[in-house]
Parts: C-alpha cells; structure tokens; sequence
C-alpha cells in the first residue's frame, strides 16, 4: 500500500536562513545563472528577518525540505494597492508535479488577500514551458507588452554620483 506524503508549507524563520540560500542556488544551477548569486547568509538575514523587505515560505514532505518561495510586496499606482510580487518559487525536481506548486500559489493568494493586494506579479524565464503551462493553466496572464528593465548595483552607484 502507498503512503499519502505529508506535506507542510510553512514561515521560513531566522534558523533558514542557510536552507531558503540553498534553494536559491539550486533555483539558479536550474536556470543556468550560477553566475549571478550575490546572496549571502548575512545579507538574506538581513533582508528576511531584521529588514522584512522579503518573506519566504518553506515547502517540506515528511518533514524534510523541498522548496520554497520568496515574495514581497510592490505598489500599483493605477490599481492603488499594494501587490505582492513573488520572486522565486522552487520544488526540487523530484518533487514536482504532486500537486505543490498549486499549493503554494493557493497560498500567496490568500495572503495577498490578507494583505488588501490587488495583483500577484512574477517572472518566468522564456525558455522554461512547464513552468509557463502551469501559469497559464491557473489563469496567469502573460504580460508580453511589457519589457523588464534592470540598472545593476554598480549602474546604480554610477546613475546617484551623476555618471550618467
């Protein structure tokens, strides 16, 4: 007979700090973007629990970790709310297509809810079409009119001492 996992998503909490860093970097070995992690243990700290400018979820099965997702709040202008953004959402691939992501997402929508939020905004890579099919199956509209831009920390520093 199979056994039904447990499965529990739960706050991240200050002792995560190191588990929600190596999820971001299994995240980023998956989008190929090993390259481009900054994050440390000390600035997600920071960030997560003395700051608060992020919140993270921990998705476990049998009380072992398996993913998370990192979400934090942005503001509409035309909407006059705030949003919620999530930047990251990852199941590590054994994992996958149990059910979890929508879990998850029932999740931040609840708390976005909570929160008096009038969107929930994400990004997802171009070439990555599972993670597209299950946006677009829960009713996710793909925002194709709309071009990211990004200034980097170094562009940042060269844009606020007047280098333009």
């Amino acid at each position: 007979m199979k056994t039904i996992p447990k499965f529990v998503l739960r706050k991240a909490e200050p002792e995560d700090t190191s588990l929600v860093l190596s999820f971001i970097r299994q995240l980023a070995e998956y989008e190929k973007m090993t390259d481009e992690v900054q994050a440390d243990e000390k600035t997600l700290y920071q960030s997560l629990f003395v700051q608060k400018i992020a919140h993270a979820l921990i998705a476990e099965e049998d009380g072992k970790a398996i993913g998370f997702a990192l979400y934090f709040y942005n503001f509409s202008t035309f909407v006059g709310r705030p949003g919620l953004y999530l930047e990251d959402i990852y199941i590590q691939p054994e994992h996958r297509k149990k059910g979890y992501g929508t879990i998850i997402f029932q999740r931040l929508a609840n708390i976005a809810l909570e929160e008096g939020c009038g969107r929930m905004e994400w990004t997802c890579l171009d070439w990555n079409e599972p993670s597209r099919q299950f946006y677009r199956k829960m009713g996710a509209v793909t925002m194709d009119e709309w071009t990211v831009h990004r200034f980097t920390e170094e562009t940042i520093r060269k844009i606020a001492a007047g280098n333009l």
